[in-house]
């Protein structure tokens, strides 16, 4: 008999647990997942990328929620922001991702920022020139760098928006005239050409492109992109026809991309593949310098 009490009793426990009373279902119910999101998190930077939904953008939020770096991730465009969110936010990594659609929302998507990536902005179509994005992604620049004024003025600005050799200038004057401008915070990502240099200069020498190092200077357009192949590492040595045709590739690779995408979008996942090294590459430069700050006042 008491065996079959204690036997009763067991499965009346996991009957209570498999089917718990309903004013326990009903507590559950008003749990928010913002409010589980909010309750703790890994150490690390909030990163805000604004136009997260774009081509450039979801790539570039998926790999920033695998970067172990980026504590808070804040995603925002003006359309389809609440799919992304929820999209990048099922990924099992430590990072905390809410979402903001909308120009109402872009001060709460920008507040406390450590670093702010856009690549919002149209891309670039057939027959375009970087030139012809001008009018369209100055004001949005402008716009989106005036929210980084008011809401995070320390904040690390990566601007991979077209045209880079445009819209560069356009944020610092916005910066200066909200007296929140820092050169050394302020960076247009054209990694992209260097990417490019090393993949064509390896083709053309028949090695891996990790093995090749080209230096690239001058800004993000047609002719001033410099690819400088005397200095290639490992040292190397190219015909006349090489090197015209290797200078002539790299400065149209992006035409190369869109003419290639006919109409359907520009350089995207090419882009975000180097951008993570880059970013990777700004966070530790600033934590070293945060760290070598702190350490000067303890010691004097």
């Amino acid at each position: 008999m008491e065996s079959i009490r204690e036997a009763s009793q067991r499965i009346a426990k996991i009957s209570a647990h498999l089917q718990p009373p309903n004013s326990q279902t009903e507590e559950s119910c008003v749990l928010k997942r913002a409010d589980c999101r909010a309750k703790r998190g890994a150490p690390g930077f909030k990163v805000a990328i604004l136009g997260a939904a774009g081509g450039i953008g979801q790539p570039l939020a998926m790999l920033m929620k695998m970067n172990p770096l980026v504590s808070v991730l804040h995603l925002y465009d003006v359309v389809n922001t609440p799919g992304v969110t929820a999209d990048i936010g099922h990924m099992d990594t430590g990072a905390v991702v809410r979402g903001f659609l909308g120009q109402p929302q872009l001060e709460n998507a920008l507040t406390g920022m450590d670093l702010v990536i856009i690549p919002a902005g149209v891309p670039r179509k057939p027959g375009m020139t970087r030139d012809d994005l001008f009018n369209i992604n100055a004001g949005i620049v402008r716009t989106l760098c005036e929210g980084i004024a008011k809401c995070c003025r320390n904040a690390i600005v990566n601007l991979i928006s077209n045209p880079v050799n445009s819209t560069v200038p356009i944020a610092a004057e916005v910066f200066k005239k909200a007296g929140t401008y820092d050169p050394k915070r302020l960076l247009g990502v054209t990694m992209l050409d260097v990417v490019r240099a090393n993949t064509f200069v390896a083709e053309v020498l028949g090695l891996h492109p990790k093995e090749v190092d080209v230096p690239v200077v001058g800004g993000h357009a047609g002719v001033t992109i410099l690819p400088l192949l005397s200095q290639v590492k490992p040292p190397s040595s190219f015909t006349p026809e090489e090197t015209e045709y290797l200078t002539k590739r790299i400065q149209d690779g992006g035409t190369e991309v869109v003419q290639a995408k006919a109409g359907a979008g520009s350089a995207t996942l090419s882009m975000v593949s180097q951008s993570i090294p880059f970013f990777i590459f700004i966070f530790y430069f600033h934590s070293a310098a945060l760290i070598t700050k702190v350490n000067y006042k303890i010691q004097t």
